[in-house]
């Protein structure tokens, strides 16, 4: 093995002396950034709809994020990171951007946000029901889902899940 046996080649210039793809068309690494997005929950409803999540009705915290989707936030929750699994921890920049932090361990004391996928009570989630917290969280969406639909107010705050 030679230190050349690690060199990504790059493409070559194209017909217009650049390195970029055709207008219109993805770059090479924009497939790759929304499949992950998907994968991460960053599908949120695109602007110009509003931040509506499409399976219970309820309103989330929209946020852009850094491939250029955006995800639905669970609004006013901000929970201890190392209680939610790698993959589902949203953290926001000083500019309200919104990136996901990936499967390494978060810091001591570190908060997050989750993707209101994980909440939802239209969604069926049976990879994370051991979470007793996020059990009482969708329960209080359900809530406030059956409150929505009868024209009612929000039930309130959320529940203390312990």
């Amino acid at each position: 093995m030679g230190d050349t046996d690690h060199i990504i080649p790059l493409p070559g210039p194209g017909p217009d002396g650049s390195r970029q793809p055709p207008a219109g068309t993805l770059a090479p690494w924009e497939t790759a950034d929304r499949a992950q997005a998907a994968l991460d929950g960053a599908t949120g409803p695109e602007p110009p709809r509003p931040p509506v999540c499409p399976h219970c009705g309820l309103t989330g915290d929209r946020r852009p994020t850094y491939t250029g989707q955006h995800v639905l936030l669970e609004p006013r929750l901000t929970v201890p990171a190392h209680l939610v699994p790698g993959g589902h921890r949203w953290h926001l920049d000083g500019n309200g951007t919104a990136w996901n932090g990936g499967l390494d361990e978060p810091l001591p004391g570190a908060t997050c946000r989750i993707p209101h996928q994980l909440a939802c009570p239209g969604l069926t989630l049976d990879e994370i029901q051991p979470w007793r917290w996020l059990t009482a969280v969708r329960e209080y969406n359900a809530l406030a889902a059956r409150h929505r639909a009868d024209g009612a107010d929000s039930p309130g705050t959320l529940p203390d899940a312990g």
